[in-house]
């Protein structure tokens, strides 16, 4: 492992921030097997990434009530409700971050998020103000794990890949920035992150 890590690079999701569309549908489709027919089959994954890479909610909502007309409201639901889903930062990531920058670390966020719920999360928390700098799927048009985003990200802010330091909570997005030439470190919580960090020279 390298030691002469200079920069690090946070994702946001599952890693600063908690994220899990099932809050406020747990209100809204209370049977838990609808539920999960209903993430399955219509707000999906993949149909939620590309609001990611960049799509608009309005095209995104129209394209699934056209398919699923009975289903409006729930398909609304998804946007309207978001902010029920990012209910709470993860105060031991956000120390670990925080001490990074207070130590005088390059930190930079890297994030699959839409161009507008990203706005709206700065707002609420505003440790994401405090890194040099972004990368948003949504503004950029690409998401993790593309090698284009890691290429993206480093010419955006300077970065030299050696001595960058990645930490995702997805392992195909840590792989994604491996295959590019950051190291990388899956995160499962903040312990382990220190662990991890650690094991590269960067202790926090």
């Amino acid at each position: 492992m390298t030691t002469d890590i200079r920069h690090i690079v946070f994702d946001i999701g599952k890693v600063l921030i908690h994220y899990d569309p099932h809050l406020p549908f747990s209100r809204l489709i209370p049977d838990e097997t609808e539920r999960n027919w209903f993430f399955a089959n219509i707000c999906t994954h993949d149909w939620n990434i590309e609001q990611d890479r960049g799509r608009s909610w309005a095209e995104a909502e129209a394209l699934l009530i056209k398919q699923h007309p009975a289903r409006e409201e729930h398909i609304r639901a998804f946007r309207k409700y978001w902010h029920e889903m990012v209910p709470h930062a993860y105060d031991d990531s956000v120390a670990i971050m925080e001490g990074l920058i207070a130590e005088g670390r390059d930190v930079t966020m890297l994030t699959n998020f839409a161009s507008d719920t990203f706005r709206e999360a700065q707002a609420r928390f505003p440790f994401l103000t405090k890194p040099r700098g972004v990368t948003v799927s949504g503004d950029v048009g690409l998401i993790k794990p593309d090698i284009a985003i890691y290429e993206t990200h480093t010419k955006s802010f300077g970065l030299d890949p050696a001595a960058t330091i990645f930490i995702d909570d997805a392992p195909v997005n840590v792989e994604g920035a491996k295959a590019f030439g950051w190291n990388a470190v899956l995160f499962s919580g903040a312990d382990k992150l220190r662990s991890d960090l650690a094991g590269y020279g960067v202790k926090v």
